[in-house]
């Protein structure tokens, strides 16, 4: 266990029960939705799931840093070529809409002119994120492989531990694992 650890038992205990597995649980009969969190010098994280009534099966993850948004739209245009994935909704984060200073054209926009469609999950306060993925993780099962490094991301994503106040900081450390998280 890590201390301070936001999922790290849920993860733990999604594995006791069987839902991280090698097996391949995508179905070609349902469209496949994406979740990213999009960065620059940092690095990008897109999530790729699927929603059968209150199962939520995360099929994929894709993580890069140093590219930029024509990358991750080739990617998913393989994924549709090499694992039949047809896609619904692609879920970014609030702050898509900012305009780049180069181009004037938000990250929306680009995405759209790539041929991807973006919506855009509303601003949050960061403990509303952590508490909805909380609520969310008992409902999943997850494709062990293909996201191995997001799953240990999740399990890893944590606040600091103040051992002079002997308690947890307030807010997650920003590391490699608040992408995927």
């Amino acid at each position: 266990a890590i201390m301070g650890a936001y999922y790290g038992s849920l993860i733990n205990s999604l594995e006791e029960k069987g839902r991280l597995v090698k097996a391949r649980i995508f179905d070609k009969n349902l469209p496949v939705h994406t979740a990213w969190d999009l960065g620059i010098g940092d690095s990008t994280a897109i999530w790729f799931f699927q929603i059968n009534a209150k199962e939520v099966r995360i099929i994929d993850y894709l993580t890069a840093s140093g590219v930029g948004l024509d990358h991750y739209a080739a990617e998913l245009q393989r994924r549709t070529q090499s694992e039949g994935y047809r896609y619904e909704d692609h879920w970014l984060p609030h702050d898509a809409m900012v305009r780049d200073l180069g181009t004037g054209r938000t990250r929306v926009e680009t995405l759209a002119s790539l041929g991807i469609k973006a919506r855009l999950i509303p601003l949050m306060k960061v403990e509303d994120g952590i508490n909805a993925v909380r609520l969310t993780l008992p409902d999943c099962w997850f494709d062990n492989e293909k996201c191995a490094l997001g799953i240990e991301a999740l399990r890893q994503y944590r606040r600091d531990y103040d051992d002079k106040n002997k308690s947890f900081s307030l807010k997650p450390v920003h590391d490699w694992t608040s992408h995927a998280a």
